[in-house]
């Protein structure tokens, strides 16, 4: 048995997660990571405080010790400073894939391993298993409806040996049942949405704060002027609603197909395959992180550009300072730079890295 302290976000898998750890055994602490206060004052609800009494009735219940472990700088450093300049520069960044290789199996592990712990439990939906090498692995998880994975993909190897993710042997209703059989007093509380730790703020309103408005005009894809946009950051490719400019009634849709940053302008196009910057069939990906494997060696993956996207299978080129060129045998919608690319092989997650460049499909 180990000594392991789990993230208690105050959510119910989470607690489910340090309750199955103290039934198996375990030293179980609970820390809350707190990250996030909205003192900026954006717009959305941030229940920080509600959450660490929950987190804290957790404990209790569990009879562990709980602590409140102050993130908040390191928190805007590699997360809120990511995402502004992300957006800023015209990607499309994912704050919780990074948010669990920086913040929570970065920072927090790095405080737990100092205060004598040998892993970090969380309630990811995802399961660990150690091969016949020795070596640690992440599958997708037993739930195929709330597989959190993907979010998991630029983990280090490191990392990955000193997780641990209970839950994710067990359906979502199953959580449930656990919570309720160790009478957790947060069974019944609903799951927590949006960005990771800011609560009930959207990501329109928390760029706003941050990023001034720029507008421009929206246009076709043959240069017609449709419409205004608020500034190009509060837009990604593939985005079919929120960008101001109403589809006809006969079935078509206008979504954004490309930007173009010197003109300040949002290029719209209609939502299918001829529709010149929506569809790739290759793609960059810079920035590659492996778990206990030579992704670059594979020739092929299953490569995921986003949480509900499908896994499609793409041949695999090593490239100059450890870039990957990917090559789908069929044409990919709404791949964009920033975007993370998660890799499989069948149900076992091979690493990640971030889309750099994007090729118009032929």
């Amino acid at each position: 048995m180990s000594k392991v302290m789990v993230g208690l976000s105050g959510g119910v898998d989470s607690a489910v997660a340090a309750a199955l750890l103290v039934e198996q055994g375990h030293e179980v602490v609970g820390g809350y990571m707190k990250n996030w206060m909205n003192e900026e004052g954006i717009p959305g609800d941030c229940p920080w405080e509600q959450d660490i009494e929950d987190g804290r009735a957790v404990a209790k219940k569990l009879g562990i010790e709980y602590r409140v472990i102050d993130l908040i700088d390191s928190y805007k450093e590699k997360i809120v400073e990511y995402l502004v300049n992300g957006y800023e520069e015209g990607l499309t960044p994912n704050p919780d894939v990074w948010c669990n290789r920086e913040m929570k199996f970065g920072v927090f592990l790095d405080y737990a391993m100092s205060q004598g712990f040998e892993a970090v439990g969380t309630g990811h939906y995802a399961r660990r298993r150690v091969l016949s090498n020795g070596q640690a692995a992440v599958l997708r998880g037993a739930d195929p409806n709330k597989d959190q994975s993907y979010f998991l993909s630029l983990m280090t190897s490191f990392q990955v040996e000193h997780a641990r993710f209970p839950t994710g042997e067990m359906l979502k209703p199953e959580v449930r049942e656990v919570a309720r059989r160790f009478g957790l007093p947060v069974a019944e509380k609903k799951d927590s949405q949006g960005i990771c730790f800011l609560g009930q703020v959207k990501m329109s309103d928390f760029l706003a704060h941050y990023l001034p408005d720029k507008p421009g005009e929206i246009v076709d894809t043959n240069g017609r002027v449709m419409g205004e946009h608020k500034g190009l950051h509060f837009y990604t490719i593939g985005q079919r609603k929120g960008h101001g400019v109403a589809s006809p009634k006969d079935g078509m849709a206008y979504v954004v197909v490309g930007k173009k940053a010197e003109e300040n302008q949002l290029v719209i196009g209609w939502d299918n395959e001829d529709s010149e910057g929506l569809y790739t069939r290759e793609c960059m990906v810079g920035r590659v992180t492996s778990i206990n494997e030579d992704i670059a060696s594979l020739k092929r993956v299953e490569a995921q550009p986003r949480y509900r996207a499908k896994a499609e299978v793409a041949k695999v080129e090593e490239m100059d300072e450890g870039k990957l060129k990917l090559s789908f045998g069929k044409a990919q919608r709404a791949i964009v730079a920033g975007q993370i690319m998660a890799f499989y092989d069948g149900g076992r997650l091979l690493g990640g890295g971030v889309v750099e460049e994007v090729a118009s499909a032929e």
